[in-house]
């Protein structure tokens, strides 16, 4: 056991690399992009010490070159599940008891091994995996991921630091437990900053884990699993299994043992697993944490007195960067009469400035979407709006699938504030707009309001600062994270904590201490020094 109060190193936002040309780390994500695009990878299950290779197996393919063979993951069955749990359980023993700092320094040695001698595998499996340019690259699975760890390690401190009051001949103190069980992580494809931070900031405060990363980011996250094991993380804190998503959660959430589960990924699937432990409530130990982030369809809502290129510039950035395959992304418009041909003069400019095809040529500002479903479903909607009367194509609206999911980045203008692409949560580089009367912004903002059953990100552009006091009031409940005059992309850790209520999640705020404060259970511990001798009270005499 440590002896003293300790303080962790002050937590600093990592810098964003350039890559601009000549530079040295432009030079080593190549190199690195290279040898792995040519090293097939057989990715395994990982319980406790062991790497299972189960013999079932899915193949990875890159979505910008869908016919290369980046390697294999193997599938567990439920037997691997249900080993995953007892192995889990059994680490639980010695790593909830380990010291904090003992835990921390962990996770710090991840972060800096990810800022540097593993920034240029990490950024250029993400770049492979999921089609990111180098620059959202360098900004998700180099700065964020590294952020989270760093910023965790502060929070947990200050969290543990947080004490109640005593009276006289009164000790009050709270110890903040690990959650009696293990906790289940689901994580998604498009970022593997949340790949790495739902698991890894559920084990930072003691638990142990079940992951199961997105099969379209396996690639990238067998990364993060060797950092981790590089880091020293003993083995069975964090297991990590491939597989049948149904099958996989069915058994975690049948466990007594299920604590927690910490989720990003789609509404219906995080709805389906709330009414799953709903169901199962009774066989549990503990009342098991929820944990979820999900969808959103974000908007941009401009006043007439807006600026039209710094509109212009909200939606080209926040639409169509990683392809519109953030759930903060851009997806719903509202422009004002006076100011629309010139912000969407601004845009067409922008979108057909664009360069598209693979994340290994820099010059390309657009790369390929996830995989077939998400490029067929998108196309669907394109060649519908093509159709419809209510909207128009204004650029954009070709696609390619022959070598990789390519879809061109679309601008939808629609007369229909109700269309369905002002609805619908498409995930992807499609936005649509509509175009309103200057003198109904009341009415606008009561729309922008009303239209989605999502709360998670959302923008509004005014230079009249009556015109923002009205909207951040009259919009209090439509974004978790709400800009004033930014696109509603690019929540940084401990800057801008990260989360969105209503359909979109729980609001838990990633990248925060609110977020860690779910993964304890205090206890409060009262020592009284003198006990009392009778039971008698003065009113009594």
């Amino acid at each position: 056991m440590g002896k003293g109060f300790f303080k962790v190193p002050k937590a600093v936002n990592e810098p964003v690399k350039s890559y601009a040309p000549g530079s040295p780390e432009r030079e080593a994500v190549l190199k690195a992009y290279k040898e792995l695009w040519n090293t097939p990878v057989d990715a395994p299950l990982y319980i406790g010490s062991e790497e299972v290779r189960t013999g079932n197996t899915g193949e990875m393919h890159p979505p910008h070159d869908h016919k290369h063979c980046l390697g294999i993951y193997h599938n567990a069955n439920k037997a691997e599940v249900e080993k995953a749990i007892s192995v889990a359980l059994e680490a639980r023993k010695k790593w909830a008891a380990l010291a904090w700092e003992e835990r921390a320094a962990i996770f710090l040695k991840a972060a800096d091994l990810i800022a540097g001698p593993y920034r240029a595998k990490m950024n250029a499996a993400t770049m492979i995996a999921q089609s990111k340019t180098v620059h959202q690259a360098e900004i998700d699975s180099a700065c964020e991921l590294i952020d989270f760890l760093r910023f965790n390690v502060e929070f947990m401190a200050n969290i543990y630091n947080d004490q109640p009051n005593s009276s006289e001949g009164v000790w009050n103190r709270v110890e903040y437990r690990p959650l009696e069980g293990f906790v289940y992580a689901v994580t998604p494809f498009n970022f593997t900053a949340i790949s790495g931070n739902l698991p890894a900031s559920a084990a930072l405060m003691g638990n142990v884990v079940i992951w199961k990363p997105s099969t379209s980011q396996i690639f990238s996250a067998n990364m993060i699993v060797e950092v981790f094991k590089k880091a020293g993380l003993p083995d069975g804190v964090i297991n990590v299994l491939h597989g049948n998503a149904a099958m996989i959660t069915d058994t975690l959430l049948a466990s007594p043992h299920f604590a927690g589960i910490h989720f990003t990924g789609s509404t219906n699937v995080f709805q389906d697993i709330w009414k799953k432990i709903g169901n199962n409530i009774h066989n549990y130990r503990t009342y098991p944490k929820i944990v979820g982030e999900t969808g959103g369809k974000d908007f941009i809502l401009a006043h007439p007195s807006a600026c039209p290129k710094q509109v212009a510039t909200a939606i080209t950035r926040g639409a169509f960067e990683y392809q519109g395959q953030k759930c903060s992304a851009a997806s719903r418009v509202y422009l004002p009469k006076s100011k629309a041909d010139e912000t969407l003069a601004f845009v067409k400019e922008d979108v057909l400035s664009f360069k598209m095809g693979s994340p290994e040529n820099f010059e390309n500002f657009i790369t390929a979407v996830i995989h077939e479903h998400s490029f067929d479903k998108l196309a669907k909607y394109i060649d519908q709006a093509k159709k419809d009367k209510d909207a128009e194509i204004f650029v954009g609206g070709g696609y390619d699938k022959s070598k990789g999911y390519f879809i061109e980045p679309t601008v939808i203008v629609t007369t229909n504030p109700h269309y369905t692409t002002m609805e619908t949560e498409l995930f992807g580089p499609v936005v649509t707009v509509y175009v309103y009367d200057d003198s109904k912004w009341e009415e606008t903002l009561k729309l922008v309001d009303e239209t989605s059953a999502y709360a998670l990100t959302g923008a509004i552009f005014a230079t009249c600062r009556y015109a923002i006091d009205e909207a951040v009031k009259a919009l209090e409940n439509a974004a978790g994270n709400f800009y004033v005059n930014d696109k509603p992309t690019g929540a940084v850790v401990g800057q801008q904590p990260f989360g969105g209520a209503r359909a979109s999640g729980t609001n838990d705020k990633a990248g925060s201490a609110q977020n860690l404060l779910r993964w304890v259970s205090p206890r409060l511990i009262k020592e009284t020094f003198v006990p009392p001798v009778d039971y008698r009270y003065p009113f009594l005499g």
